[in-house]
């Protein structure tokens, strides 16, 4: 009778040892598939895969918009339409129109995008197709909560149906919004990437930081190839902005 209390305890106590060494097989696996995971330069080239060909579409059909309206401004027509723009960007001028309606430079968008949505990896990025880090402050249109609160209350951030909407919703939210009024005003007189990322100040909490890291991010990328300007044409000038910039933070 002892004897087999002996062997089924002994029995237990090898399959309780053949458990644990599953176990510790299964967890090496996991272990090795969480090891494996996407370089930072192969997610690097997936966000400009995916958001370049996007962010070029959106330019070229904002900048016709604004080109065709300017036009028609200086021809005095299409006006019932320019009223219409007028009262969608809350704007009362021809002049304060023209400066909502002119797209920035695409390199600015990449910095930004890539800043905000971690290189297209973030969970509202994925989620939401929100790559700005736009929020949503409407209960009535589509959003998503963060993990985080601002005090005792929910932060929402605005949901998209794709990544071309959310692309359009940013350039209409830095022509509207009265913090970029100066901004605005500034690509009027320059496609230069690095002195309009100066007047991003209000995007962020980090204000002087941020900016410095849009501009950084726009150099070391080489982001300003995809500017649909001048600056496309005279890279070299833009490189001698860069070594300019870095000389003036290193002093």
């Amino acid at each position: 009778m002892k004897l087999k209390k002996i062997v089924y305890v002994l029995c237990l106590f090898l399959l309780f040892l053949a458990g644990c060494t599953d176990s510790s097989k299964k967890e090496k696996v996991v272990e090795k598939i969480a090891v494996k995971q996407i370089s930072v330069n192969e997610k690097k080239q997936h966000f400009k895969d995916v958001l370049v060909p996007i962010a070029i579409g959106v330019f070229n059909e904002l900048e016709a918009q604004y080109l065709d309206i300017k036009a028609d401004m200086k021809n005095n027509k299409n006006t019932k339409m320019i009223e219409k723009l007028k009262k969608e960007y809350k704007v009362k001028t021809d002049e304060l129109l023209l400066q909502s309606l002119k797209p920035h430079p695409i390199s600015i968008l990449l910095a930004q995008a890539a800043a905000e949505s971690a290189w297209l990896t973030s969970r509202f990025a994925k989620e939401a197709n929100n790559i700005f880090g736009v929020w949503s402050f409407n209960k009535n249109e589509p959003r998503i909560a963060a993990s985080g609160m601002r005090g005792d209350k929910t932060i929402y951030l605005k949901k998209y149906t794709t990544l071309q909407e959310s692309v359009r919703d940013y350039y209409k939210n830095l022509g509207k919004t009265g913090a970029y009024k100066e901004f605005r005003r500034q690509r009027i007189l320059t496609d230069n990437p690095y002195i309009l990322s100066n007047y991003l100040v209000s995007y962020s909490e980090k204000k002087e930081v941020y900016t410095e890291l849009l501009k950084s991010m726009i150099r070391y990328n080489k982001f300003y190839e995809y500017d649909i300007n001048k600056y496309v044409e005279n890279k070299i000038k833009i490189e001698d902005q860069n070594q300019t910039i870095e000389k003036s933070i290193l002093n």
